[in-house]
């Protein structure tokens, strides 16, 4: 069933739990497959997430297209979901294309600039009902051994201040010492800036990076006021690990049907535990 992300997370927020956002790699039909499927085991809504870099793989379109279609076989809510968009033809394009949610990510840009790049999203999605996400402090990024790339995300409540000031997204990530990637070692995850940002607004929060945050650390985030964890890292791993196996160890026959649900099924374990962890379960 598709709907917005506005309803769903604004529902998450009033009774304490996140809805879990799964990157899909571009519109994996696997992937799709068992994010949806899993959610609708778990009643739980669910939202369907794309990068740029994986659109340009895949079309964007092809990503809308295979997620209203596998949306119309589940009875829950699902979101289409434009992750990080990068500039204002970037979300119009994901709107044309019919997501029903969308980031824009200004955080590397100034705060005045930020808010007047976000207005200009929030003016159009708006008028056709569908929700913005913005982010105050970028997102860090990891290397391949998981060390931080050059970058410092905690964002400065001051600034977090300010930007709601001057526009109101639907939601808001803040960079609190989360990032893309595999963290090495535990990270710091500054959840008293979170405390300090949930004092000063009601905007529904998001948490991305989640792939190797301790469990403890997730659901904490979610009691002060997070509304929707982002997971990328972890799911693209484990369905490249299980595309593996069952190449490996399969009498497929050639069949790619038959490895494709082999890892289809398996990866559906990983989205049911992603639900649990975000209190989503029985929420649809």
């Amino acid at each position: 069933m598709l709907v917005t992300s506005k309803e769903m997370v604004f529902d998450a927020q009033k009774r304490g739990y996140a809805v879990p956002a799964i990157n899909t790699q571009g519109g994996n039909y696997d992937i799709i497959r068992a994010i949806c499927y899993a959610a609708e085991e778990m009643k739980s809504p669910i939202i369907l997430a794309h990068y740029v870099a994986t659109g340009k793989y895949s079309g964007d379109d092809w990503f809308a297209e295979v997620c209203k279609w596998i949306a119309a076989k589940v009875s829950v809510p699902v979101a289409i979901h434009l992750d990080h968009g990068d500039t204002f033809e970037t979300c119009m394009n994901a709107l044309k294309y019919g997501f029903t949610s969308i980031m824009l990510d200004c955080s590397a840009e100034s705060i005045e600039d930020n808010i007047i790049h976000t207005n200009e999203v929030l003016k159009v999605c708006h008028s056709f009902g569908v929700p913005v996400e913005a982010e105050v402090g970028e997102l860090v990024r990891l290397d391949a051994a998981g060390a931080v790339m050059d970058n410092n995300n905690i964002a400065k409540v001051e600034d977090v201040e300010k930007f709601l000031g001057g526009c109101q997204p639907d939601m808001l990530a803040v960079g609190i010492g989360n990032a893309h990637g595999f963290y090495k070692g535990r990270p710091l995850i500054r959840l008293d800036i979170l405390k300090k940002v949930r004092e000063i607004t009601n905007v529904p929060l998001v948490l991305h990076g989640c792939t190797g945050m301790p469990d403890e650390t997730v659901k904490e985030a979610i009691r002060i006021g997070v509304a929707k964890i982002n997971f990328g890292t972890l799911v693209r791993h484990k369905y490249v690990e299980y595309m593996k196996e069952a190449i490996d160890t399969m009498d497929h026959q050639g069949h790619s049907w038959k490895i494709s649900q082999y890892a289809e099924k398996k990866l559906e374990g990983v989205i049911r535990d992603i639900i649990i962890l975000s209190g989503s379960e029985n929420k649809a």
